[in-house]
């Protein structure tokens, strides 16, 4: 049976960071450039945001034992935010860090992360993108949250930090840097939270896939599922192997990240966005949300953050 795609939300300008909160059966995730945390709960078809001040919005990570808490990333900040998922206004906010913050550095943000499997934090950034494809590369960084204030930093001269998965069986973690076109797979130790060993397990070029790589999930079976934007497709890999299993076209250029959720983690939600790439605007459903059905794998449930002490 061929998988099902659905446009289940509406449109945003730059939909990304979606995680599957399974305690409430919702969708989080953000619209970046309108500076917003959406929470989706499909049961309802029930469909909330709430605007935030400061810069883009670029991930959102419900808190572990808090049922209204996030860190969210604004511009190069991560935040403690409380919000109850219905007000249009947040009721209260306390700054983390502010990272890269220095001359040269202050047009950076964050762009993607979540939780590791033992609730770490890892999360990147990118540097300044004026318009589509004008990007200065190699000015990012990828952290993890190590104190309440602290980060550390694992990687230096990233261009668009991106997709962020693990196998614990293999101790392996998978990461993204957007232009490098690949996706690449770390050794690594969930006790020290330290990566090494880098190896690229696929490469877009060798495939003939057009666009960059962006977020990315796993399935039960160890196998990843990445967004391509501006491929307007989402690939099924097998990282062990570095094969093409599959891939899903969607009617949308810019697909962005994807979440397994559903009661029985069984569906994929699927971000995209609208942009305007020289001159072209991106027509109906650009910018929804995807649910996928009838994959025949299911998902890692979305691990929620532990703030360090």
């Amino acid at each position: 049976m061929a998988p099902v795609i659905e446009v289940i939300t509406e449109r945003v300008t730059l939909g990304e960071g979606p995680h599957w909160d399974e305690a409430t059966q919702s969708l989080y995730y953000v619209d970046i450039f309108g500076q917003a945390i959406h929470k989706f709960v499909p049961s309802t078809n029930t469909h909330t945001k709430v605007v935030l001040e400061g810069g883009p919005v670029t991930l959102v990570v419900p808190v572990d034992g808090a049922t209204n808490q996030f860190v969210v990333s604004i511009a190069r900040k991560l935040l403690l935010v409380t919000w109850d998922g219905v007000s249009d206004k947040i009721s209260d906010s306390e700054l983390l860090i502010e990272v890269e913050n220095k001359p040269g550095y202050f047009n950076n943000r964050f762009n993607d992360g979540k939780a590791d499997p033992s609730g770490r934090l890892w999360a990147g950034t990118m540097g300044p993108e004026p318009e589509i494809g004008k990007l200065e590369k190699e000015k990012g960084a990828l952290y993890t949250l190590v104190g309440k204030h602290q980060v550390k930093t694992h990687l230096t001269k990233v261009s668009i930090a991106n997709g962020l998965a693990w196998d614990l069986g293999l101790k392996k973690m998978y990461y993204i840097d957007s232009p490098r076109r690949t996706v690449d797979e770390y050794d690594y130790n969930i006790e020290k939270g330290e990566i090494c060993n880098r190896k690229v397990v696929f490469n877009l070029d060798v495939h003939d896939i057009p666009g960059v790589p962006d977020g990315m999930t796993m399935d039960t079976d160890g196998n990843l599922w990445v967004a391509v934007f501006d491929g307007g497709c989402l690939l099924h890999i097998n990282p062990k192997t570095s094969e093409l299993i599959s891939k899903i076209n969607f009617p949308a250029r810019q697909i962005t990240a994807a979440a397994f959720g559903g009661p029985n983690l069984d569906e994929l939600y699927v971000t995209s966005a609208q942009l305007v790439v020289n001159g072209v605007k991106q027509p109906h459903p650009a910018g929804a949300v995807f649910r996928v059905t009838g994959l025949g794998v299911r998902g890692q449930p979305g691990v929620k953050v532990k703030i360090p002490k």
